[in-house]
């Protein structure tokens, strides 16, 4: 309900639907109460008390409380105000102190909220010291217990919402910074494998034109010695070629009239 409050989650969401039961179950008993008695003015009661009752589920049905810190102090404001009127007509009104208590600290800035609930307590007090007739610290126990408990329960539960929240972020910062290690881990791993990669076909570029090279120079000492050899251990792939062409067969020389061959004699 507040703006600055967490999220309503399962847990909460429940303990918030406890707090409207409250408060609806604390009103019928003062309307109960007032009739059982048969007081005078118990329709006042009823009215009043049914319009405190109106006023109360205006509040988590609008939006602008959700969402406007000054709607969300007007709702307690409203309906205190009516809930004072309800007090002055019947002493069990002070009963509903105790949810308003929740209520006004849950709602309202820390110092606002703690001063409203003193002030709710102090008109609970005297309200009812009215009723009775009768004025005493005994009279003042109640509400001021229900006040220090509602405080402390609320004031308990931001403090353990802010720690998880903390944690949470801090889990979440976590998160993110092992991702982003693991991203750069693999960025760095594949920028070392072209690395690699890279300097291997250099190398082997550098070595098969270095061979290349080698073997196309003149000067070189292989290629010096291999013509200084003597001709019987050249390669044999020249000498081969010379002992085929040797073994070619020569033409024949064409033949001549005294060559040609002598016809048969007819007889």
């Amino acid at each position: 309900m507040n703006i600055a409050a967490p999220a309503l989650t399962p847990a909460t969401r429940a303990l918030a639907w406890c707090l409207h039961l409250l408060v609806i179950g604390l009103l019928a008993l003062a309307v109960g109460r007032a009739v059982a008695d048969g007081r005078p003015h118990a329709g006042a009661i009823a009215a009043t008390a049914a319009a405190c009752a109106l006023v109360y589920a205006a509040g988590p049905l609008l939006p602008s409380v959700r969402l406007s810190r000054r709607a969300a102090a007007w709702w307690p404001a409203t309906v205190g105000a009516v809930w004072l009127v309800l007090l002055a007509l019947s002493p069990e009104a002070v009963w509903v102190a105790f949810p308003l208590y929740f209520l006004q600290v849950h709602l309202l800035p820390r110092r606002a909220g703690l001063a409203a609930v003193v002030a709710t307590a102090m008109a609970a007090s005297a309200g009812f010291a009215v009723h009775t007739g009768s004025a005493g610290p005994a009279i003042a126990i109640g509400p001021t217990i229900g006040a220090a408990v509602a405080v402390a329960v609320v004031w308990g539960y931001r403090a353990l919402y802010r720690e998880s929240e903390q944690r949470r972020q801090l889990i979440e910062e976590l998160t993110a910074a092992r991702a982003d290690l693991t991203a750069a881990q693999h960025t760095a791993g594949v920028l070392a494998e072209r690395e690699r990669l890279a300097r291997e076909i250099h190398d082997t570029l550098a070595q098969g034109l270095s061979s290349i090279q080698l073997l196309l120079a003149d000067d070189h000492p292989m290629v010096r010695a291999r013509h200084r050899l003597p001709p019987q251990r050249r390669p044999a792939r020249r000498s081969g070629r010379r002992r085929r062409h040797r073994r070619r067969p020569r033409p024949h020389p064409p033949l001549t009239r005294s060559r040609q061959p002598q016809q048969p004699i007819a007889r």
